[in-house]
């Protein structure tokens, strides 16, 4: 269910870093959106604070749960802890209130975060020397997802990966993996990681296309097997 009034609600959540957060925002014009409050939500501790932040933001803005009409949230990629404990909690919320959810790319949202047009590539740091690459086409407020997936830092510098990266804007919010894409002769934008306004921003779009999935059939994106997988692939 799509709502159909231009004023809304929205409860944003990103749970896929080390740090989190939850935001209200609202928007009463297509495409603008107005964030409400932000409160952070410390690592480790996603799973007793995130329900508590939501009932808190709600109650200092003098709303009710019901008045949600929209859930936003980040479901990847990023945290295996962190992605679950979000996602969880949004399923309840969104099944209980019969309200839509709203799954983002973080990925897409910072290719959004870049404020480039075109093809824009988006890289986030995976740890253990990978990286989470995106490749987007950018037309106003069109973003049409060309590519997502995970690849080591050899697969990143390699001639052909290379060749078809220099024609695209690359976006990154880390300093680490910038100096390697500059290093490489990649036109690099470098910022602080994308808020919670962009995070609302991109859900809208993928709102008004449509995006929306019911309670059961929110999943994350982690795009990486787990150290579980992993260890039960090299015992088998």
């Amino acid at each position: 269910m799509i709502p159909n009034s231009i004023e809304m609600l929205l409860l944003v959540t990103d749970t896929s870093g080390k740090q989190g957060s939850v935001a209200l925002a609202r928007t009463n014009d297509p495409g603008r959106v107005e964030v409400v409050e932000v409160a952070l939500l410390a690592g480790g501790m996603f799973s007793a604070q995130l329900v508590p932040q939501i009932a808190g933001l709600l109650a200092r803005h003098h709303f009710a749960k019901s008045d949600i009409d929209v859930f936003i949230v980040v479901s990847g990629p990023g945290s295996f802890t962190g992605l679950r404990v979000g996602l969880a909690a949004i399923k309840a919320l969104a099944e209980i209130l019969n309200k839509p959810i709203v799954p983002v790319s973080l990925l897409q949202v910072v290719a959004v975060a870049s404020g480039t047009q075109g093809r824009v590539v988006a890289l986030l740091d995976a740890g253990r020397g990978d990286v989470y690459f995106g490749a987007y086409e950018i037309a106003g407020e069109s973003v049409e997802v060309q590519e997502e997936r995970l690849m080591s830092k050899n697969e990143f510098l390699s001639t052909e990966f290379l060749s078809t990266a220099r024609d695209a804007t690359v976006a990154i919010p880390d300093a680490a993996w910038a100096a390697v894409a500059r290093e490489a002769g990649l036109s690099v934008v470098e910022f602080d990681p994308p808020e919670a306004g962009t995070i609302a921003k991109v859900g809208l779009i993928r709102l008004r296309a449509g995006g929306t999935v019911s309670p059961e059939r929110l999943e994350a994106n982690y795009m990486r097997r787990s150290d579980a997988e992993m260890f039960v692939k090299k015992s088998s």
